[in-house]
């Protein structure tokens, strides 16, 4: 290749496509494209608003993956979290390549594969940390990080226009209780080779000063067993931080306690990671459920799901009195090892004054630190990788503005940092860097085993049924003629009771009854018009007689 043919390839962009993460936390996926090759980052899920009634989880639409298919070569996966691998059970049916991730991270992975029956049909490679893949044009080096669950890293993606960054979720722990400290020398080395873009988990970005070490937490909890040496105590935390999970595990040993696992993806993680040298459970620690009255409530430490107040969670059914083993007692201490996640505030509020409620002692008191870098630790890994661009991703539009600030404070330039939304094609090059297009993404929800069949319509229609309710209205028509029967009959759900409102009812009779007429009036025989009419009618009388708009549903009979 001569010298012209070599600028003439360097100079060629790369195309970086956010196809999720950008406006909230969670659902993570972004595609990295040059040519004919394309790596996708993550494939996560975020969870339901709270006006997504019904929904349970949302998936990214991977449109634009699916039309160009034979270009992924395979996802490259950062580390275990939901919003990061939750998806792949949903997307890796559309698109079969392989899967490249640490060894807690695929161990996660193979665990949800298996219960969605994909594990012999998906092809994945365990990376070190500090390892390399080539996936077509590209290469990516696996770079060690911190987070809260083990087996975090970074990604540095070589490309033929320049290497990107991605950090992944990380923060900067210089003494981590498990397992080696973030390799800011590597990051050191590739900014002195050249690094083009960091794309940079901006959830702390509004944040001052640096996030403090897992080993500050150790200490608290130490403290509160000691406080509480006579009382039950029920720790809440996320089941895959699998660092504080052990933390809990071992000052329940130091103190004489039993540990009692509680929430299917609770004993899930620790099982797998365990099983991979992750968790070390201390001797004759850990017992069954089943075995806690063999014990005094003083030698018992239960740690279950449900910090972020989810309805299905173990601490919930506790609180809600509907757990089947484990029920709250006066006195109990409950230790939110958490904070909840933006959205989550009410669901956890609700939690927590049931607790009380039951007489419990709710504690919130330093027992949890975040897994993601404040400005401070920001601003080193952009000191030290020196990149041409920045990109804040992962969090809601105000962390990324505030990434964005950070990025433009240390010197580089406004025009270089970028905040996208979903669906962006960045192109960038060393010359230039801009948005030329859109493509396809967004969310498709999944609604029990439906995917993707529950639009912003039905959204929009379950809204309205749970505010104002539904009234249908029913009525007989004489085959061939047209003539009425029998009707209109009122029925009301989630309206008004109708024993109580029966003039109301007796008025939306007579307006049902007067579009009928004029349908009557109008010959019109098309069943169609009639339902509008009567929908319509109802519609602007309800508003002018209460100010409410329940679904109006005609049933026309014909007999």
């Amino acid at each position: 290749m001569n010298q012209k043919e070599k600028q003439l390839k360097m100079s060629k962009e790369v195309k970086i496509i956010p196809l999720g993460g950008l406006d909230k936390i969670g659902m993570n996926i972004t595609a990295i494209e040059y040519g004919e090759t394309i790596v996708v980052v993550d494939c996560g899920i975020s969870f339901p608003d709270d006006d997504m009634l019904g929904i349970d989880k949302v998936i990214p639409d991977v449109t634009y993956l699916v039309q160009n298919r034979e270009k992924v070569k395979g996802f490259v996966i950062t580390h275990g979290h939901e919003d990061h691998i939750g998806a792949l059970p949903y997307i890796l049916p559309q698109i079969n390549v392989p899967v490249y991730a640490t060894r807690l991270t695929m161990g996660l992975i193979e665990h949800k594969l298996e219960e969605a029956k994909l594990l012999k049909k998906t092809k994945r490679k365990v990376v070190k940390q500090g390892g390399c893949v080539n996936l077509g044009e590209m290469r990516i080096e696996f770079v060690k990080t911190n987070h809260s669950i083990a087996g975090a890293a970074a990604l540095a993606i070589y490309t033929p226009a320049g290497m990107i960054f991605h950090t992944g979720d990380f923060k900067v722990d210089y003494t981590p209780l498990f397992g080696e400290a973030i390799d800011l020398q590597r990051m050191g080395i590739l900014g002195k080779k050249g690094v083009l873009a960091v794309m940079c988990d901006s959830t702390n970005a509004m944040r001052p000063g640096f996030t403090p070490s897992e080993t500050k937490v150790a200490k608290t909890f130490d403290m509160l067993f000691s406080e509480n040496k006579g009382n039950r105590i029920i720790v809440a935390t996320f089941a895959s931080n699998v660092g504080r999970v052990q933390q809990i595990m071992n000052t329940a040993y130091k103190f004489g306690r039993k540990v009692i696992l509680q929430g299917r993806s609770m004993e899930t993680v620790i099982k797998i990671a365990e099983e991979l040298g992750y968790v070390t459970v201390p001797e004759n620690t850990l017992i069954e459920v089943e075995q806690m009255n063999r014990y005094p409530d003083e030698k018992l430490v239960f740690i279950t799901t449900g910090s972020q107040g989810e309805a299905m969670a173990a601490l919930s059914r506790m609180a809600d009195s509907t757990h089947k083993k484990v029920v709250i007692k006066p006195n109990d201490v409950i230790i939110f090892s958490s904070t909840p996640i933006p959205g989550n505030e009410k669901a956890v509020s609700r939690v927590v004054n049931e607790l009380a409620r039951k007489g419990a002692n709710v504690i919130f008191q330093d027992t949890h630190v975040s897994g993601h870098a404040c400005q401070e630790e920001i601003k080193l890994i952009y000191s030290l990788l020196k990149p041409q661009y920045a990109i804040p991703v992962h969090g809601e539009y105000r962390h990324l503005l505030a990434g964005a600030n950070v990025a433009q404070d240390l010197g580089i330039e406004k025009d270089h940092v970028f905040v996208l939304d979903a669906g962006d094609v960045l192109e960038l090059s060393q010359e230039r860097g801009r948005v030329t297009s859109k493509v396809q993404a967004g969310g498709i929800y999944v609604d029990g085993l439906g995917v993707g069949d529950v639009g912003n319509i039905v959204l929009r229609d379950r809204q309205s049924l749970s505010e104002d309710g539904i009234i249908i209205v029913t009525m007989s028509f004489e085959k061939g003629t047209n003539r009425l029967l029998a009707g209109p009959d009122i029925i009301s759900r989630g309206f008004v009771y109708i024993r109580e409102s029966e003039e109301l009812i007796r008025e939306m009779r007579k307006v049902a009854l007067k579009a009928i007429e004029k349908c009557e009036g109008r010959k019109s025989r098309d069943w169609g018009y009639i339902k509008s009419e009567i929908r319509d009618g109802m519609d602007h009388y309800l508003w002018k007689k209460i100010k409410r708009s329940p679904m109006v549903l005609p049933v026309i009979m014909e007999v």
